[in-house]
């Protein structure tokens, strides 16, 4: 279902992505944060139906909806770097504080924090270019405004 898409994100200096695609490899790798830890909460599914409403404007069911797709992608993707790479190429640096933010609070949702999702969250700060300080500063937000 996602091939093209898939072949797109892993061509060798591929094009920025479009809108609706950028969007997608985001919900997508909120999601696979969500499953790192094996268990794919209730409470994550909201969150990150939330933070596409919030972040894209979107209606509730719209968010649902980009939310299922990007399960799915998420589901047949082979690596996280895919993700990264086109929401690196998408998203201006300055912004990308609030996607480690928005990564931040799913991993929060549960109210747990995992080991894999922590070391996930290291990795993909990384690979957006964002570093550990300022990932740490992104997740004390995030828990203050929960907390």
């Amino acid at each position: 279902m996602f091939g093209d898409f898939l072949r797109r994100l892993a061509a060798p200096g591929p094009d920025p992505l479009p809108s609706e695609d950028a969007r997608l490899a985001l919900a997508a790798l909120l999601v696979r944060v969500a499953r790192s830890d094996g268990h794919y909460a209730e409470a994550e599914m909201r969150r990150i139906d939330r933070i596409l409403a919030l972040r894209y404007g979107l209606s509730p069911f719209e968010a649902v909806a980009l939310r299922g797709r990007a399960e799915t992608l998420e589901a047949e993707a082979p690596d996280t770097v895919r993700f990264t790479r086109a929401i690196k190429d998408a998203v201006p640096y300055e912004d990308r504080h609030g996607v480690i933010e928005a990564l931040w609070e799913v991993v929060l949702a549960d109210g747990a924090r995992d080991h894999d999702e922590d070391a996930l969250l290291r990795l993909v700060a990384n690979l957006l270019g964002v570093n550990d300080r300022d990932s740490n500063i992104a997740r004390q937000k995030v828990e203050a405004r929960q907390g």
